[in-house]
């Protein structure tokens, strides 16, 4: 379980301080997704490197499974928008390199696991490759094996499908879903895309222009469902956020 209780936060800068996220309240049940829109500015990464045990000076209280976020003792998985793969190490080094990262023993067990996940992505036969060998789609699919492998307590996604093209996008979510489904693993994604918040987030967050203050949360009813994309209530559902957000960053 994730939890935001009263979170707040505050930078200074030449001597004046200025608000960046404002009384954020949040609860995310284990195995949940969530997905975040917010406008340029408005703490999404702030808060995301909170969740990542990156920033650690703020008010309020972040917990993971009831402990207060502490990356050396719990799995944080992350995967920013270009990957965060290492260029002079193959397929394979970079799927590992979390675990090593962890100090975790690479026994016959993580092997047969990294196999799976290689297996389920799609990457077969491109162990040996670099990523600059490799599509975006492809450089995606290694960033989400990584995550996974490491059976992260919690996984941060920064805007992972945005330089994709708009199918590849749409393929590489489903991908998502597929190891998601197999994994459960407790996610939270930053997005700018309200149609694929609405794909891939149990529940929904928007977020004010800073200082960032929850708007509103949206327990979206349409998750998992078969072919969602083709349901009219998933576009009724991508409308009435278009318009609670038109309407709450308008003020």
């Amino acid at each position: 379980m994730i939890r935001i209780e009263q979170l707040h936060v505050a930078y200074e800068s030449r001597g004046s301080s200025y608000e960046v996220l404002k009384d954020i309240n949040l609860e995310l049940a284990a195995g949940e997704t969530c997905a975040i829109i917010g406008p340029s500015g408005c703490g999404k990464s702030t808060l995301l490197k909170i969740l990542a045990g990156i920033i650690t000076s703020y008010d309020g209280k972040v917990t993971i499974n009831r402990q207060p976020v502490m990356p050396k003792q719990q799995t944080i998985g992350f995967i920013p928008q270009n990957y965060g793969l290492l260029p002079w190490k193959n397929i394979a080094e970079n799927i590992r390199l979390g675990i090593k990262i962890k100090n975790k023993e690479e026994d016959k067990k993580n092997q047969g696991r990294l196999q799976d996940m290689v297996q389920l992505l799609g990457l077969s036969g491109l162990e040996e490759r670099y990523p600059g060998e490799l599509s975006g789609g492809q450089q995606q699919r290694v960033a989400l094996a990584r995550a996974f492998l490491l059976q992260p307590d919690l996984l941060l996604m920064d805007e992972p499908f945005s330089a994709l093209d708009a199918m590849t996008r749409e393929e590489i979510q489903n991908v998502f879903l597929q190891v998601w489904r197999k994994h459960s693993v407790s996610t939270i994604l930053v997005t700018h895309h309200v149609e694929e918040a609405v794909y891939l987030g149990h529940k929904i967050v928007i977020l004010s222009a800073a200082p960032g203050t929850i708007s509103k949360i949206v327990d979206n009813p349409l998750f998992g469902e078969e072919d969602i994309r083709n349901h009219q209530d998933f576009f009724e559902l991508c409308l009435e956020l278009r318009k609670i957000i038109k309407e709450d960053w308008s003020k």
